[in-house]
């Protein structure tokens, strides 16, 4: 038998003091971080508006909860409060009352009762060494969890870079053989991943609301990332990029560049390989987010990136566009004799353009005589 609440949405927000313009405000938020058309927000209001709160279970395996601290910790009304309401969150280790063989009951009265239907968030790597005891929950494996927990959800979200490909527990040496979700349960389907470390709420919420809407999944890239959020360069979407294409760069930290948001580029920032919309959506309701506070990109929504971006403050080897050992005014003088070399050539062309003119003007006034007019006459 069912037992969970069939509540709509409307009023758990209104039981919960979130006006219906904080309502539309939300879909409007949601409708720009997927990178939808505005008219589509009429189809996400109408879909949310009618949910009735499909049921979640989130679970944590080796990780720092720092992906449960990034959804529940923001302002008010946060990504955070919606997406509580949103779901009917039924496990969730880190804040959930019930614990012990209680909580675990519950976990196995959702897969009993909502097989298929559920919707299942992981967070943490999974370790695969020595059969996996390194990690286990009530005597169970993460991987037995994971696998009976996922291959029987309706969508899983990895959150975080540990869910997606293993994370800092899977960087060298790895000693507890972690790995991701996706290595852990081969062949799982639905599968969304949500690099980051952390992973951003606004995002995860994006996917969720998208579930919602449309019951389908976002368009995803070669990771499962969706493309809204992992689709650009980083480097792209920057507010210091501008300093960047002209030779401004933070030399030492705190240094007058430092102090005046020049590019991070020669302290070891790795946006001009990364991808994400950090930029954009940010972080703490798009308050800031790390380049902007001035540290460099460290590239934490890339494959393996705590092996592949490492040491985080070296400087990239090659990165299009000017050469970084090229200073501002050396780039002025350069455009400035580019420009200058414009304009002679402009000059001349006009001078060759207006002699050819004239000769053909005078051709057209003086025409050479008619040699056979004389013969015929």
């Amino acid at each position: 038998m069912n037992a969970l609440p069939e509540i709509e949405l409307r009023s758990a927000l209104e039981a919960r003091g979130i006006s219906r313009r904080q309502f539309v405000k939300f879909c409007s938020t949601m409708v720009a971080t997927l990178a939808l058309p505005p008219r589509y927000l009429h189809a996400v209001v109408k879909a949310l508006d009618q949910t009735t709160r499909p049921v979640l279970v989130w679970l944590e395996f080796q990780d720092c909860a720092g992906n449960s601290e990034s959804m529940l910790r923001s302002g008010y009304p946060s990504v955070g409060d919606f997406v509580l309401e949103l779901l009917s969150w039924e496990y969730h280790e880190l804040i959930m009352a019930g614990a012990g063989k209680r909580a675990e009951e519950t976990l196995e009265r959702v897969m009993r009762d909502h097989k298929g239907e559920y919707i299942a968030v992981i967070e943490g790597s999974i370790p695969m060494a020595e059969d996996g005891v390194h990690c286990t929950i009530g005597g169970k494996t993460a991987l037995d969890i994971a696998t009976r927990v996922c291959s029987n959800a309706a969508i899983n979200i990895a959150v975080g870079a540990c869910a997606w490909d293993g994370g800092i527990v899977r960087a060298s040496p790895n000693p507890t053989g972690a790995v991701g979700l996706a290595e852990a349960v081969p062949g799982i389907k639905n599968l969304v991943n949500l690099g980051g470390c952390p992973h951003n709420p606004a995002n995860t919420a994006a996917v969720l609301v998208h579930y919602l809407t449309f019951h389908d999944l976002p368009a995803l890239d070669q990771y499962h990332r969706p493309l809204f959020a992992y689709g650009d360069i980083i480097h792209d979407q920057c507010e210091r990029r501008a300093h960047y294409d002209a030779g401004r760069y933070v030399e030492e930290w705190g240094d007058e560049g430092h102090r005046k948001g020049w590019c991070l580029y020669k302290m070891g920032c790795k946006g001009p390989e990364a991808t994400y919309n950090c930029p954009t959506v940010r972080w703490n309701e798009g308050t800031s987010w790390p380049v902007k506070a001035g540290h460099g990109c460290i590239a934490c929504a890339s494959p393996r990136f705590w092996d592949t971006k490492s040491p985080f403050y070296d400087r990239l080897p090659k990165v299009p566009g000017f050469g970084v050992d090229v200073l501002a005014e050396e780039i002025g003088w350069g455009g400035t004799a580019a420009v200058g070399i414009a304009m002679l050539a402009q000059v001349a062309g006009n001078i060759v353009r207006d002699k050819t003119r004239a000769k053909n003007v005078r051709a057209e006034e003086n025409p050479p005589p008619d040699l056979n007019a004389g013969g015929s006459a």
